[in-house]
């Protein structure tokens, strides 16, 4: 059985501040971030708001001289992936706003507009660099090409697909497949892509690329792990929703996913120097064992329980210590939060 979800109200006063339900509860609209259900979602919030950044901050300039280095081969792989990025981040920013429509709880709604605030940032950053390297015919051939790519379209289409379907259809049922299929795009499909421009960074290549990168790695790191957080309290609240026939799902979309991120960095990363798509297919797999631990589900790839490409983590900050990132740009300390899911490693 279907169960048909009601958009909450703005505002009911009547109704406890608290919420009653992460979903079908009742709640005032008014947000006491000290009294939440999960407060697990503030340590959250705190995480999102530290990582604010914008594009601006990082100077373009060494990649308009580093850009003629790149093979034919690099350019059209830096053009292909941040045309795929674009596709992956811009409907995020319209999902979350969506999915919050349809949870009773206040700090799931300020959260939301943390994430979707952040993923219009990580779309301006993709113009913004392409601004500094590139004529506007050729900016806008890149976003044409993303589009119109087979590939891309094939590979997006099936979490696309579920978003729309939600849209139309704000069933219980489909709310959780649009988490799901959130938590495959922030925890998979972004992360070959993530790894190509790391992976110029280690030949001194487009160093300022990969920082604006390292920033959108960042961030994607806790959207991962909140969607994940969202998971649990919404079928812990709802057991009927959690079933064997879920888990087979997960495990299947992950499946597909994976199969898809591998097609991907296999049409894109053939032949790169210092890529090597063996290690690629070991870290896409391992980054998939990783999203179905935070779930609470074994891992379903047993060649991929250590990351292929551990020089990775040169480039991303890790969440419970201060650490310098590998380009050195400024100092960034996060406060330590109490649950370790594993987040500490890419």
């Amino acid at each position: 059985m279907n169960n048909m979800m009601q958009k909450v109200a703005i505002m009911e006063p009547t109704n406890p501040v608290r919420s009653t339900g992460i979903i079908n509860g009742r709640s005032s609209g008014i947000l006491n971030w000290n009294d939440i259900a999960y407060p697990s979602f503030y340590r959250t919030y705190r995480e999102l708001m530290s990582n604010f950044w914008i594009p601006q901050e990082v100077n373009m300039s060494p990649d308009s001289k580093s850009i003629v280095d790149l093979t034919e081969e690099e350019l059209r792989a830096y053009k292909l992936t941040i045309g795929l990025l674009a596709t992956l981040d811009t409907p995020q920013a319209r999902l979350i706003h969506g999915v919050s429509e349809y949870v009773s709880d206040d700090s799931v709604h300020a959260i939301a507009a943390v994430i979707a605030q952040q993923e219009v940032v990580h779309n301006e950053s993709y113009s913004y660099a392409l601004s500094s390297l590139f004529s506007y015919e050729e900016q806008k051939q890149i976003f044409d090409d993303a589009r119109q790519n087979k590939t891309i379209i094939q590979r997006n289409e099936r979490v696309m697909a579920a978003y729309d379907e939600f849209l139309k259809n704000p069933t219980e049922q489909n709310l959780v497949k649009v988490i799901i299929y959130s938590i495959i795009l922030e925890g998979i499909f972004f992360y070959s892509g993530f790894a190509y421009f790391y992976n110029l960074a280690r030949q001194q290549k487009m160093n300022a690329t990969a920082q604006i990168i390292s920033f959108i790695n960042r961030d994607e790191l806790v959207h991962g792990k909140f969607m994940s957080e969202l998971l649990r309290a919404v079928l812990g609240e709802n057991p009927h929703l959690n079933t064997e026939e879920l888990t087979t799902f997960i495990e299947q979309e992950f499946q597909y996913a994976v199969e898809s991120e591998i097609e991907w960095s296999e049409e894109v990363l053939q032949g790169l120097v210092g890529i090597d798509l063996d290690e690629m297919s070991t870290y896409i797999k391992y980054r998939a064992n990783k999203m179905l631990k935070t779930l609470g589900l074994d891992p379903i790839y047993e060649d991929a329980h250590d990351n292929g490409m551990p020089w990775i983590k040169a480039f991303v900050d890790n969440f419970d210590e201060t650490k310098t990132d590998f380009f050195e740009a400024r100092n960034r300390s996060y406060e330590k939060v109490d649950a370790d899911n594993g987040f500490d490693e890419l």
